[in-house]
């Protein structure tokens, strides 16, 4: 699975479009995240005004066709106005991959990357080697992703697999699996739409966080992975370089920022470079500037500055999040998430309900 915005599949009314979302393999769905904790949280007080969305500094390709301004109303009632941006679910001008090594001794050219096991810093290399000590890395001898005779990785090569896989309960066939999807499985008239603020708009309290936003390329910035999910089944699944992986109801999309949608301008002050917007419209930065520091942020990973305003600072790719809640409102979904996250699929689901993907 802004500025207020929400992510809806091309054949739901964009009315009910409001805010984009992740576990990994749910659909992003059960990537959502319970931020912040129950216990009260303050909002520092925002000294700058409101920077909202630059859409010159997006990708060219980013769009599917040129965003335009629409009315749409917040989660608490707040009528205001959004950006309506419409993507291919694709990051324009890279392909993505690769995701999962073919055999125990490829090295990390051949595969992605994955969180590493402390939840923090850079993403793991998934190696041949990776695959093969499993069972050491995660201290449990049940993991065995690869077929002990012919030292082959076992991944999802198939639509059939990646769909029986992407999911929290996952297919007894489809455990012991390196999971990896590819864009040729999602539908050819594919697409998102997200309603994001033109102006954000900071919220009495701070929201939950379903989808984070969306990246210079036009890829969904995700929630939180299902990791427990995900490992439950003993599965891996497999981001590329990037920090990001498909499935068939958000195309690819990203669970951690590595640096490729970076700005590449410099700033006169050596701020962090943007890597996107998150749905409520304030700006997500890099975690370090280019001295390599972090700034103090508040419990949303946001500060102010007379420059940029508001805005966030991502987390360590390893740390399955890139904000920790939502500091402005969100626009208000039509029978979708009360916070305006995203549906995550396709036009409607059987019966009004979501299937349960787990990416």
């Amino acid at each position: 699975m802004g500025l207020s915005t929400m992510v809806v599949p091309k054949k739901l009314s964009l009315i009910t479009s409001v805010a984009i979302s992740t576990i990994a393999l749910t659909g992003c769905d059960l990537l959502s995240t319970d931020s912040p904790s129950s216990k009260e949280t303050k909002v520092p007080v925002q000294s700058a005004t409101p920077k909202g969305i630059d859409l010159s500094l997006f990708a060219n390709g980013a769009f599917t066709k040129t965003p335009k301004i629409v009315d749409c109303e917040t989660s608490d009632g707040t009528k205001t106005s959004c950006y309506e941006i419409t993507t291919t679910g694709t990051p324009a001008g890279r392909e993505p991959g690769p995701f999962c090594p073919r055999t125990t001794s490829d090295g990390p050219e051949a595969g992605g990357a994955w969180f590493s096991k402390e939840g923090s810093g850079d993403l793991v290399d998934i190696t041949g080697e990776f695959i093969l000590k499993l069972s050491d890395y995660y201290g449990d001898e049940k993991w065995v992703v690869y077929d002990t005779k012919t030292n082959k990785v076992r991944y999802t090569a198939t639509k059939a697999a990646c769909l029986g896989a992407a999911r929290p309960d996952v297919e007894e066939q489809y455990k012991q699996n390196c999971i990896e999807c590819q864009l040729s499985y999602l539908d050819d008239d594919f697409s998102l739409t997200y309603l994001i603020p033109v102006t954000p708009i900071p919220a009495d309290k701070p929201g939950r966080v379903r989808t984070v936003g969306i990246a210079l390329d036009g890829a969904e910035l995700s929630g939180p992975a299902p990791i427990g999910a995900i490992l439950g089944s003993y599965t891996i699944a497999a981001f590329d370089d990037c920090g990001g992986h498909i499935n068939v109801h958000q195309g690819y999309h990203y669970h951690s920022t590595t640096g490729c949608t970076d700005t590449n301008d410099k700033t006169d002050d050596g701020h962090a470079a943007l890597i996107g917007y998150a749905v409520d419209g304030y700006g997500i930065y890099a975690m370090k500037n280019a001295k390599g520091k972090e700034e103090l942020l508040d419990e949303c990973r946001g500060t102010t500055d007379d420059i940029r305003g508001y805005h966030y600072h991502a987390a360590s790719p390893s740390e399955n999040m890139f904000i920790g809640c939502m500091h402005g409102k969100t626009v208000k979904t039509a029978g979708g998430p009360p916070d305006g996250g995203p549906d995550g699929h396709r036009g409607p689901p059987p019966n009004g309900n979501k299937p349960p993907m787990a990416e």
